[in-house]
């Protein structure tokens, strides 16, 4: 049977005034009550799409508030969260009326002003924004906010069907996992699950037919394991008390329709949960499970040593019944439970009397500054529509666990690198990083970390991030504390390298604009993206703030838009600038000839993807560098003969191999120099040369000049051969 009523629910004061006098918390109830007679005046005869007065929302929403827990000025806020935005009320009257409190809760929850954005994602992600900078004050707002969606979800039927799918989505791509990194198990599993029945209701009706159908066996199925957990713990353990539970169905839908399984395929649809007093009951009680059932290898998990991030805990173990039915068993204490179903509010639900502000239990204070400051990382991201990506990333339920070579725990999302694990540490961590080991081996920077791996991270005094970092780690935070390093401490440099990306960029699509025009051309957009001056915007594009594929299009169609009258009017002839081309894959700027020699220089061995530039040479046409070859002077303008310096880049697309020379530091021993060569050979890689040399001190030194189709991927190239046994680091000449 479906855990959700689809009848549209709303709950009433009375109704809220009996789940008040039933908490084990003391409330204020002259001052709920107080809100709640100023909500009702307030919205007066207002109603809801469905025709209901409109009261009864708020009072539905501080219903919801209550059942987790919350304090008085949450459930007072929860009463009143609309009265602003909806009603003549001003947010002065409130804070006179009930306190800077709960009418900074209020403002915290209140949907932002309707503002012309250029994309509905931008629209939304201004939102996030602003209901993240409110969480980050006081994490109470996220409370309610949840609350708030989750009982317009219990509502939805009476919205259109478009509507209904667009809210559904949001659900799932921010407010769900919000919910579950703030370990609100209730309101998550809810909210995944009436999202569902929206955006893929067919789905859903067959996995709800399926749990009805085996309603009456599971029901029975659970009974008998209850009963004989019990009778083998009644004498031993005291205060055991189990119950049954049903896998969500968004949970089953995930391992059903995405992982293509079958219900028979799913381990955990159905689960024995054992709440006992303390944590050495819980692993009593796992020997005694372990006992009667037959566990199933390496399905075994110890979240009490390792909690999840969002503090879960619990031991889960999957064994076989006598008749080889597999089921789950989560064993558990009383206080590991309240926070598995209600998270961070259970800070307030099961401390009696407890505020933000009091002295409970030190761990769910700590993991309550511990999201205010991920949080605090979302807000890092200047370009306002990567934030919802972030909370996906940083938020989402995959995570992995590392350890570090002193046995300390830590917790990443998947996909993380050990750039992330590093800045995870500690951001001077992250800044100092050469490199890193995994199980002793020396990995690629993009290596992504698996559970139970231990990690070392390699760091020296004097090192500084790359800037190539932003696009490999996987956390907003790392991403965050990268872009932050640039921005403060290489303003000059990011200035530099913004203008010659925006030129680069310029040329691509055609913006043929003097430097001294650009202020103008980009005025609306340094000014909409915050920034006060144009060297403020250039320096933000160079440390990785502004992502420029993102904005191209838009100053593109702009530029078309303002120059493209005044350039059909213009009666001087316009001398162009000449693109040659040449079956190099790169293209020069500037020149006459039709089809130009090009070399690549075996100073630097460019390759695609590299920032080049040009050198003509007198009959052997144009050498290509890499603008950081110790060759190219760093002034061009101060070198001998700077009208021999030309602009190129590479094309989009580049069709063919280039040379590039590696060397490799490797543990010396038999068969290294075979291994290397073989490994290649696997990856289809031509070798020009191969050859090594031994080092005094037991090592030696292999030197490979290769064919590949640019950066990436020799990046992968040097990830394959860093899995050769004895390799310690590969450097490219």
């Amino acid at each position: 049977m479906s855990k959700y009523s689809n009848v549209a629910h709303y709950q009433d004061f009375s109704e809220l005034e009996n789940i008040l006098s039933h908490s084990s918390n003391s409330y204020d109830m002259d001052k709920i009550t107080k809100a709640y007679k100023f909500a009702e005046v307030a919205h007066g005869d207002q109603r809801r799409v469905s025709g209901i007065p409109y009261i009864l929302h708020p009072t539905s929403v501080a219903c919801i508030v209550a059942e987790l827990g919350m304090d008085t000025d949450t459930i007072c806020g929860a009463l009143l969260h609309d009265v602003v935005e909806d009603t003549t009320v001003m947010l002065d009257e409130i804070q006179k009326k009930f306190g800077a409190d709960v009418a900074k809760l209020i403002d915290g929850v209140t949907k932002i002003s309707k503002i012309p954005y250029s994309s509905r994602e931008q629209q939304q992600a201004e939102n996030i924004r602003k209901m993240l900078i409110a969480m980050a004050d006081d994490i109470r707002v996220i409370i309610i906010k949840l609350a708030d969606r989750l009982h317009n979800m219990r509502t939805m039927d009476c919205m259109p069907e478009q509507k209904r799918r667009d809210k559904s989505l949001e659900n799932m791509q921010v407010f769900a996992p919000i919910a579950h990194r703030l370990g609100i198990k209730t309101i998550k599993d809810e909210l995944e699950d009436r999202s569902l029945q929206y955006l893929d209701p067919i789905g859903y009706k067959e996995i709800e037919d399926k749990l009805l159908m085996n309603e009456e066996g599971r029901d029975k199925f659970i009974e008998s394991i209850k009963k004989q957990i019990l009778e083998k713990t009644k004498d031993t353990i005291k205060n055991v008390y189990i119950t049954g539970r049903v896998k969500s169905i968004n949970s089953i839908y995930r391992k059903t329709y995405m992982r293509n399984q079958t219900m028979d395929q799913i381990f955990d649809v159905f689960a024995v949960r054992v709440i006992v007093d303390n944590v050495s009951d819980c692993y009593n009680v796992l020997g005694v499970v372990h006992d009667i059932f037959k566990p199933i290898p390496n399905r075994f998990k110890d979240y009490i040593s390792m909690p999840k991030p969002n503090m879960y805990q619990s031991l889960h173990t999957t064994v076989l019944d006598k008749n080889a039915i597999p089921f789950e068993v989560q064993i558990r204490t009383w206080e590991m439970h309240y926070t598995a179903e209600y998270g961070i509010a259970a800070h307030w639900k099961y401390k009696l009397g407890m505020g933000p502000d009091s002295k409970g239990d030190d761990r769910l204070k700590k993991n309550i500054e511990k999201v205010k400051n991920m949080i605090l990382e979302q807000l890092e991201a200047e370009d306002s529509t990567e934030i919802a990506k972030n909370i996906r990333n940083d938020f989402e339920e995959n995570d992995v666990y590392v350890f570090t070579p002193k046995g300390d725990v830590i917790s990443l999302p998947r996909g993380s690198t050990p750039i992330d694990m590093a800045y995870t540490i500690h951001t001077q961590v992250g800044h100092r990083m050469v490199g890193a080991k995994v199980n002793g081996k020396i990995v690629p920077f993009d290596y992504v970390l698996k559970t139970g791996e231990i990690c070392e991270i390699t760091t020296q005094k004097e090192e500084h991030p790359n800037r190539a970092w932003i696009d490999i780690c996987k956390t907003a935070s790392a991403k965050s504390k990268i872009r932050q390093w640039f921005k403060h401490e290489k303003r000059d440099e990011n200035i530099a390298e913004g203008k010659q990306m925006l030129e680069r960029e310029f040329k691509r699509h055609g913006i043929n604009l003097a430097e001294s025009e650009w202020s103008d051309f980009l005025h609306q957009l340094f000014i909409k993206k915050q920034y006060n001056t144009i060297d403020d915007f250039y320096a933000a594009i160079g440390y990785g703030g502004i992502q420029l594929w993102k904005i191209m299009p838009r100053l593109k169609e702009e530029y078309q838009k303002t120059y493209a009258s005044d350039i059909e009017n213009i009666n001087v002839p316009q001398a162009p600038v000449k693109r040659t081309k040449s079956n190099s894959g790169v293209v020069i700027e500037g020149t006459d000839a039709g089809d130009v020699l090009v070399k690549f220089s075996n100073c630097c061995n460019p390759l695609p993807g590299d920032d080049i530039i040009g050198y003509i040479t007198r009959g052997y046409g144009v050498s290509i560098h890499k603008r950081t070859c110790t060759n190219v002077p760093k002034d061009i303008s101060k070198s001998e003969e700077p009208e021999r310096w030309v602009s190129c880049y590479w094309e989009d697309e580049v069709g063919e191999a280039f040379r590039s020379t590696l060397q490799i530091t490797a543990n010396d021993r038999t068969g290294l120099l075979a291994d290397v060569t073989i490994m290649l050979s696997n990856m289809h890689i031509f070798i020009h040369s191969l050859n090594s040399r031994e080092l005094k001190n037991g090592k030696a030194i292999v030197t490979a000049t290769i064919d590949v189709m640019g950066r990436n991927h020799l990046r992968g190239v040097i990830s394959k051969l860093s899995d050769i046994n004895g390799i310690e680091e590969i450097k490219r000449l």
